[in-house]
C-alpha cells in the first residue's frame, strides 16, 4: 500500500514537472536614443511587440531606451558582442573599421531619398554581398535621407560654408564637407545641440528627423538642403544569441526583420521627415534653402574627388560601388 502511494506521488510529480512551462528566453534591446525618438516609435517598438506576440511565449524582447544599458552611441555594437545587450540600435559610421564596407553607401550623390538607401542596404546585406555582419543577425538595415546642412548662420550657397565648423557623422561625410570648404568635426548626434549652442561648432549635417528629436532645431535656424551622402543605421542582434533561441522565437524574429522593418522605417520616418521640412518652411523665423538642380549638380562635381579617391583605394571598393549602382537600378525600376 505504501509502495502504491509512493508510485502515485512520483507519477504526479513527473506529470507536474512535464506540464511546467518552459522558461521564457529574454533578450535585452539597447537603445541609446530617447523613447520619444521617431525610429523607436515607428520601428523598434513595433518590432519588439510583434515578435513578443508571435513567439508564443518562447522568448521576449525587452526594450531599454534612453541609454538604460549604455549611453554611448559608439559602444552599441560592442555591447551586443560583449553580452551587455542582445540587440542594439547601431549607427555604423560611429564605429569605423567594424563595418568598413558600409562606406560605399555614404558616398555623396548616390541616393536621392531614404527609400532607395534602405532598400539597397537591406538587399546587399541580406544577400551577403556587403560584408561585416558575420557576428550579427541583422534585424533592420536602414539608410537616412541624404544629409543636408543646418546652421546658426545664413547659408544660401556652398560658398557660405567656407571655413565653418560643421559636425559630421563619419569619415566619408567629413571628406565631403571638407570638399565644400567647411571644417568637419566628428560628434555623435546626442552631442550636437549642446555643441552648436556653445558655439563649439557652427552647424551640423543631418537628415530632418534628428533636428527635432535631439533638440537641434532649438539652436539652428538656417537649413540648406544640399545632397550629401546618407548614414547607414542598423538594428543588430548577437548571432550566437539568435542561433541559440527556440525555433518559434527565431521564426518570429526572422518574420519581422529585413523587409518588414525596412517598410516600417521608410513609411514612418519618410512621412515624419516630410512633415518636418514643411514645418521648417512654414516658420518665418527660419531660412530654408532648396538649391536648384544645377546647384546640386555643381556641388556634386565639387564632391566627386571624394568618390574618386575612395574608389582608387582598392579593387574591392570599385566592386562595391558597382554592386550598389546595379541594385539601385533595380530599386528605381521597381524590381
Amino acid at each position: 500500500m505504501k509502495l502504491s502511494i509512493r508510485l502515485a506521488t512520483l507519477v504526479m510529480s513527473l506529470g507536474m514537472a512535464s506540464a511546467a512551462p518552459a522558461q521564457v528566453q529574454k533578450f535585452k534591446f539597447s537603445v541609446f536614443t530617447p523613447d520619444k525618438e521617431q525610429t523607436f516609435i515607428t520601428t523598434m517598438k513595433p518590432f519588439a511587440e510583434a515578435v513578443n506576440k508571435d513567439a508564443g511565449g518562447t522568448c521576449e524582447i525587452e526594450l531599454f531606451p534612453n541609454g538604460a544599458l549604455g549611453r554611448s552611441p559608439v559602444q552599441q555594437a560592442q555591447m551586443v558582442l560583449d553580452g551587455v545587450a542582445d540587440i542594439a540600435w547601431v549607427i555604423a559610421s560611429y564605429t569605423p573599421g567594424r563595418f568598413q564596407e558600409n562606406e560605399v553607401l555614404e558616398l555623396p550623390g548616390l541616393f536621392t531619398n531614404l527609400v532607395e538607401a534602405t532598400q539597397v542596404f537591406t538587399r546587399l546585406v541580406g544577400s551577403g554581398q556587403l560584408k561585416g555582419y558575420d557576428d550579427f543577425f541583422p534585424i533592420g538595415l536602414f539608410g537616412t535621407a541624404p544629409y543636408s546642412i543646418h546652421t546658426r548662420f545664413p547659408v544660401t550657397s556652398a560658398a557660405d560654408l567656407k571655413g565653418k565648423k560643421i559636425r559630421t557623422a563619419g569619415a566619408i561625410e567629413g571628406a565631403a564637407i571638407r570638399a565644400l570648404g567647411a571644417v568637419p568635426v566628428g560628434l555623435p548626434v546626442t552631442e550636437i545641440a549642446e555643441a552648436v549652442g556653445r558655439g563649439t561648432i557652427d552647424g551640423t549635417s543631418s537628415h530632418p528627423s534628428p533636428l527635432f528629436d535631439f533638440g537641434i532645431d532649438r539652436v539652428t535656424n538656417n537649413h540648406f538642403f544640399t545632397r550629401l551622402g546618407i548614414v547607414p543605421l542598423a538594428i543588430l542582434m548577437n548571432r550566437k544569441k539568435f542561433d541559440g533561441a527556440p525555433k518559434q522565437c527565431q521564426d518570429a524574429i526572422r518574420k519581422y526583420s529585413g523587409a518588414w522593418t525596412a517598410a516600417r522605417f521608410n513609411e514612418g520616418i519618410g512621412s515624419y521627415n516630410d512633415s518636418l521640412v514643411k514645418k521648417l518652411q512654414a516658420d518665418p523665423k527660419r531660412k530654408v534653402v532648396m538649391p536648384s538642380a544645377g546647384e546640386i549638380d555643381a556641388m556634386g562635381k565639387t564632391m566627386k574627388p571624394v568618390v574618386d579617391e575612395w574608389l582608387a583605394k582598392s579593387p574591392r571598393n570599385q566592386e562595391l560601388y558597382k554592386l550598389v549602382e546595379a541594385e539601385l537600378v533595380k530599386v528605381r525600376a521597381g524590381r
